[in-house]
Formats: C-alpha cells, sequence, structure tokens
C-alpha cells in the first residue's frame, strides 16, 4: 500500500468513527428529546392535577387506560423516527464517506506532491549515467516552511556537498597530473643525458634504460589520470565522428605494436555515425585495440577483430574481441575498475598502468553510452561500446 492510499484510509476511517458518533449522538438525543416530551404530557405540573381524556374509533379512555394508550403511540412513534433516522443518517453516511475518501485521495495527494518531486529528483541523479550530470540538479522547492520543505533543502544541501566533492577530486587529479609531468620530463632528460655521454659505461646506460622504462610508466600512469579526469566530464562541445574513420586510423596505429606481439588484427568496418569529442573517442579505440593486443596468446596465432556498426536500435558500436586467457565471468565488473589488471602483477617495470577498460568505460559514459564486456569461449573476451547514433543528437 503506498503511501497516500494509506492516508486516503485513515482519512476515511477517522470520517467514518466521527459520522458514526455523531449519529449515534444524534439518536440519544432525539430518544431523550422524545422521553422528555411525552413525559411533560402526561406528569401534571407541581400542586395541580391532570385527568387525560381520549376518543377513539367511539370509545372514551380515561385515567390509567388513556395514559397506556398514550404510551403506546408514543413508541409506535419513537420506532418509526429511530428506525427512518438511522437509517436516512447510515445511507447519508455511506455517501458522504466515498465523497470523503475521494476528497482525501484529492488532498493526500496534493499534500505528497512535494515529495514525488524529491523522489524524482533523487531518481534522476540516481540513473544519471555520470556523477557530474546528476549532482548539478536541486530540487528547489517553493512554499511554507514545513517538514516537507525542510527534507527537499536537506537534500538539495547533501547533494550540493557530493558536487562539490566530485568536483574537487576531479581538480586535484587533473591539477596532481600536470604538476608531476614536470619532473618526470626534467627526470627523462637527465638520464637521456647521462645515457648519451661518451663516456658512460654499458652500466651506465642498462641502469638508463631501466629507469627510462619506468619513467615512461609513470607518464603514461599521469597521462591515464588525467584522461580518466577530463573524460568524467560531460561532452559540451560535440562535433560528428564516423566510428568507422577512427577504427581504421588505430588500427593502422596499432600496427607496429601487433606484428611485435606477433598478433594478426583483422578490421571490419561499416559505418557508425556519433558525435562527440574526436581525441576522446579516437582513446576510447585505442585502449581496446591495445588491450585487445597486449593481453593475447604469445605463440603466434593470436588475433584481433574489430568492427565498426550501426544497431537497429538507434545506436553505433564498436566491438573488439580477441583470442588471449580464459576470464571469468565474475571478474569482468572488476576490469573497469581504475588499476586493476587481470592475470597480472602490478610491478612497476608492467607496461599496462590498469587505466584501459577504466578511461574506455568514462569516455563511452561521458558521450553518453556505455562498455560492455563478455568472455569468448575459446579464451579472451569481447568488449563493445556502444554509443548514440548522430541522429539522436
Amino acid at each position: 500500500m503506498t503511501l497516500r492510499l494509506r492516508l486516503t484510509l485513515m482519512y476515511g476511517a477517522v470520517f467514518l468513527v466521527a459520522g458514526l458518533t455523531l449519529l449515534g449522538v444524534t439518536y440519544l438525543l432525539f430518544n431523550q428529546q422524545l422521553t422528555q416530551s411525552f413525559e411533560s404530557r402526561v406528569r401534571p405540573e407541581p400542586g395541580k392535577q391532570k385527568n387525560l381524556i381520549f376518543a377513539q374509533d367511539g370509545v372514551v379512555l380515561t385515567g390509567d387506560a388513556a395514559v397506556e394508550w398514550l404510551r403506546r403511540q408514543e413508541e409506535k412513534l419513537s420506532g418509526a423516527a429511530a428506525t427512518s433516522l438511522l437509517t436516512q443518517g447510515a445511507i447519508a453516511l455511506a455517501v458522504v464517506g466515498g465523497a470523503a475518501l475521494g476528497l482525501g485521495w484529492v488532498v493526500a495527494g496534493r499534500a505528497l506532491a512535494p515529495l514525488h518531486r524529491v523522489t524524482d529528483t533523487a531518481r534522476r541523479i540516481a540513473a544519471a549515467p555520470m556523477a557530474e550530470r546528476g549532482l548539478h540538479e536541486r530540487i528547489a522547492l517553493e512554499g511554507p516552511d514545513d517538514e516537507v520543505k525542510q527534507l527537499a533543502d536537506t537534500f538539495d544541501t547533501m547533494v550540493e556537498r557530493l558536487d562539490q566533492s566530485f568536483d574537487g577530486q576531479r581538480r586535484f587529479v587533473a591539477n596532481a597530473s600536470h604538476e608531476l609531468r614536470t619532473p618526470l620530463t626534467l627526470n627523462r632528460a637527465l638520464v637521456e643525458l647521462a645515457m648519451h655521454r661518451r663516456a658512460a659505461p654499458p652500466e651506465i646506460k642498462e641502469l638508463g634504460e631501466s629507469l627510462l622504462e619506468i619513467n615512461a610508466r609513470h607518464e603514461r600512469l599521469i597521462s591515464g589520470l588525467l584522461l580518466l579526469a577530463r573524460s568524467e566530464q560531460e561532452i559540451a562541445d560535440r562535433s560528428p565522428v564516423d566510428l568507422a574513420d577512427v577504427v581504421t586510423h588505430v588500427v593502422a596505429q596499432t600496427a607496429g605494436d601487433a606484428h611485435e606481439a606477433k598478433v594478426t588484427v583483422y578490421e571490419v568496418t561499416a559505418p557508425a555515425p556519433t558525435t562527440g569529442d574526436a581525441l576522446l573517442l579516437e582513446r576510447l579505440v585505442h585502449n581496446l585495440v591495445e588491450n585487445g593486443i597486449r593481453h593475447n596468446v604469445d605463440d603466434g596465432t593470436g588475433w584481433v577483430r574489430v568492427v565498426s556498426r550501426t544497431v537497429s536500435d538507434g545506436t553505433v558500436e564498436v566491438e573488439v574481441s580477441n583470442t588471449g586467457p580464459s576470464v571469468p565471468p565474475y571478474d569482468i565488473p572488476l576490469l573497469f575498475k581504475p588499476f586493476h589488471r587481470h592475470g597480472a602483477e602490478r610491478v612497476v617495470t608492467a607496461r599496462s598502468a590498469g587505466l584501459g577498460l577504466s578511461i574506455v568505460r568514462s569516455v563511452a559514459v561521458a558521450h553518453g553510452g556505455d562498455v560492455r564486456a563478455r568472455p569468448r569461449e575459446d579464451g579472451g573476451l569481447v568488449v563493445t561500446a556502444s554509443l548514440p547514433h548522430a541522429t539522436q543528437w
């Protein structure tokens, strides 16, 4: 039972009790008044004597016989009046009670309308694909300063603090990424300078290569954090992008990595028009293809298949499937969490920072889409990024 229905039934129950009480009190007062009227007729005043004489059908009644006849007439009148009062009162109570239930339903709906507004706002915030899209919304309820308005104002305050917290977190990640790039660039320059000296021994060059590899990983990590902070914001400036062109460009870019990993990349493109940030969409496809190449078999039989297409439900998709190690279905959600790498130890020399699929999901959600993944029967993954068709924007 909804709160509105419960309030309506409560209103109806209160009205029914009040109506029955009123009907009962009216009956008692009526009966009491009728009894007093009869007593005033047959009881003489103090110091006086009253003789009653009635003639009925030629028969004259006096004394006690007249009083008894009058009492019977009073009982008949009282019974008929009580029956009429109770019957018509019950009918009137039923009719007015039904009207009261309807009125109670309307009043309860009007009273609960602000709560529906609070609920709808909370539902829209919860259903928003990105926190930034929903947390900017406020209820801003107007009206008297009652309990409902206090609830709405408290909800607005909570959402505002959450919004500020998310904004502060994104600004911190972006600022930290920018600030950390400078010392890493300086470290790379110093290491390269030391390595390219003519008098540098082989040990220094070998150490420099290791340091450059670690430095490059840190640069990729910071770039990934900066891109992740950027992709978690809603895309305001959109331009037409065909995912088929993006797939062709990314496959050509990753050809060297695929050749080095002995992985064959198959490209199946069909027009997939959408709108958004071209650089972010290129990063989305690049991360998918790069993960497909990186997490693959190493016996020379591995492959990656990249497909772009338009789906009948009004969306466009990029699907990347690959051979590789088996992935349990319960591990699929973890792959989209930052800094998670399936089947790899977290060592400082690892090439992956564990942000690839996190960035993919953030970019897709920022463009109004989503990403889903499923394991292949023979090993590997099938990852599909869905984006809105260009005609929807």
